[in-house]
């Protein structure tokens, strides 16, 4: 596969790329073309170039059928029936699977294109064409770093290719270091940013970004909040056993340059953060049409309740993760939240026989429960319910349903359709990154407060409370994180660097058992099934291995991960 993916002189152009107009790519799909006749042509290279774009991972499903399985159902976040993912809870990485063996190959495939584009740009006869060559160029540079990430933050160091090879030249190369593939997509990044400082095109300046028709391309936005996010990722645990403070302090530093661009902001209301055209939260997104709801579809096959005419409903959250909101107080009814406190926590209010009242806003937003308004009607949790029955798989296994990813619009008999955008990043990741780099860096100070508490703030949160520990801190942001970021592929990452597998991955899966008694209802937490349980988090799990394909014809060059 590797050598497939790296030789060849035969250039594919392929239509579709993420954020362009349907027309920007229209040339007969599977057309193939000789090299030097691609980049004689300024139009077929920057087309060329943008097959890159499609090998991005750019959705919430795509573990299995491309629309089914999230990476936040290998969490505490949620479970559901999906067949491939049960080898990865049993921790049987080495059986093929969307996320784990086809990622390797697939981030190969967009290097590939891109070092084809970077090796021959210079060739191209640009003058008098309405491209910019070091804007293609820029492109390219943060695709690859891109795709190393996706690459660094699975498997640690990786082999590093900066061109293409000929079908004569072996490849069977060495793995660099976790540090080489660190360092090499920071020049990566510094070198694009470099350059959307200071280039502009027709459709494109450094003070304005993309034109509405070119949106997910990269911008020195884009370029510092990946940037961010990979060194928050060199600063954690997984990569930082001694808790270097450093290393905190310099992720702290590339969050800080993103803020300090005073370009983006917080969007006013958090339940439409996936489905609106355009945001000031918005860093970098895949730009989707509206989905439609019928057949093999991500809302009908995999997120709706068959209640409201869905044909299976396999994205469960877990009662784990609704105990992630915290429990909050008004004096009065429709006041503002005046105080809040972890459900668990003394005097916070909460009421088991009445768990989903006065929660945190966001609750409300992510989650579909039992008994909610919802498309006109009652949510009917308990057996013999609208939307649940107990021995059925296509309804839900916890008793709840992933709002975040189900716009009301999809429903029994519906044709409105609706956006479900994929965020690569957004705003408030940066403030919440800032703010756990300060704490590790330097303890709870006030820059941590403001900055978490700004993103509590926009969903009506009160501040935390004054005279946390680091650690209380640690906790209270890695909290926060997992409920503003719920069901945004997030939360495994975030595990993963935290190092915090045994204790969030191999916990008891938890569930509500709604029962109905007389007029009312009565609730109790109750272990989902065995099925749906993992086995305990060895520490090999912490990066995936390398495919064994790949391995087996390396001669014994590529390295397998250890325990692998």
């Amino acid at each position: 596969m590797f050598k497939k993916i790296f030789t060849g002189c035969l250039l594919m152009i392929l239509l579709g790329q993420a954020g362009c107009k349907k027309d920007f790519l229209q040339l007969d799909l599977g057309t193939t073309l000789p090299e030097e006749k691609v980049f004689a042509d300024p139009l077929l290279t920057t087309r060329f170039a943008d097959n890159a774009y499609n090998f991005m991972i750019d959705d919430y499903g795509r573990l299995q059928d491309t629309y089914k399985g999230t990476t936040g159902q290998l969490t505490d976040e949620a479970t559901g029936v999906v067949i491939s993912l049960a080898p990865i809870w049993a921790g049987n990485y080495l059986v093929a699977n969307t996320e784990i063996a086809s990622t390797y190959p697939r981030m190969y495939q967009g290097i590939r294109i891109v070092n084809t584009v970077l090796a021959n740009i210079d060739k191209v006869p640009w003058s008098g064409s309405m491209f910019n060559p070091k804007l293609v160029r820029a492109q390219m540079l943060f695709l690859r770093a891109m795709f190393y990430f996706e690459l660094i933050k699975r498997y640690g160091g990786v082999i590093i290719a900066d061109r293409p090879f000929t079908p004569t030249e072996d490849i069977d190369l060495p793995r660099s270091s976790y540090q080489q593939t660190l360092d090499f997509i920071l020049k990566d990044l510094k070198d694009a940013e470099d350059i959307l400082k200071v280039e502009s095109s027709l459709n494109y300046s450094p003070a304005t970004d993309w034109d509405a028709g070119n949106f997910g391309r990269p911008t020195v936005g884009a370029v510092k909040a990946l940037r961010a996010r990979l060194l928050m990722l060199d600063a954690s645990p997984l990569h930082n056993a001694s808790g270097d403070p450093a290393k905190w302090a310099i992720a702290a530093a590339a969050s800080k340059e993103i803020i300090d661009m005073s370009k983006y902001a917080l969007q006013p209301d958090y339940n439409t953060l996936l489905n609106v055209d355009t945001s000031p939260e918005y860093i970098m997104i895949k730009v989707r049409a509206p989905r439609q709801m019928g057949g093999s579809s991500f809302p009908n096959d995999f997120v709706m309740s068959p209640g409201s005419g869905g044909a299976q409903g396999l994205l469960n959250p877990t009662q784990n993760h609704v105990d992630l909101y915290e429990a909050v107080k008004r004096n009065t009814s429709t006041g503002p939240i005046v105080s809040s406190a972890p459900i668990n926590a003394a005097g916070s209010g909460y009421d088991p026989q009445n768990p989903y009242a006065n929660r945190d806003p966001r609750f409300y937003a992510n989650i579909i429960y039992h008994n909610m308004s919802w498309q006109g009607r009652q949510i009917q949790m308990y057996e013999g319910g609208s939307d649940f029955r107990i021995g059925t798989n296509t309804f839900t296994r916890t008793r709840y349903y992933c709002k975040k990813l189900w716009p009301e619009v999809y429903r029994a008999g519906a044709t409105a359709r609706s956006l479900i955008n994929y965020i690569y990043f957004r705003y408030a990741e940066v403030l919440l990154n800032y703010a756990e780099a300060m704490n590790e860096a330097n303890g709870p100070g006030v820059e941590v407060y403001q900055n978490i508490n700004l993103v509590r703030a926009r969903a009506g949160m009160p501040g935390l409370p004054a005279g946390l520990s680091k650690n209380d801190m640690r906790t209270r942001i890695q909290n926060e994180r997992a409920v503003e970021f719920a069901f945004e592929d997030i939360r495994w990452w975030d595990i993963m660097r935290w190092k915090k597998g045994p204790e969030l991955v191999s916990q008891t899966l938890t569930a509500m058992n709604v029962l109905r008694v007389g007029n009312g209802f009565s609730y109790s937490i109750v272990p989902v099934e065995a099925a749906y349980q993992r086995t305990a988090f060895q520490e090999r799990q912490y990066l995936y291995p390398i495919p064994l394909t790949e391995v087996n014809k390396s001669k014994g060059i590529l390295i397998q991960n250890p325990g692998w």
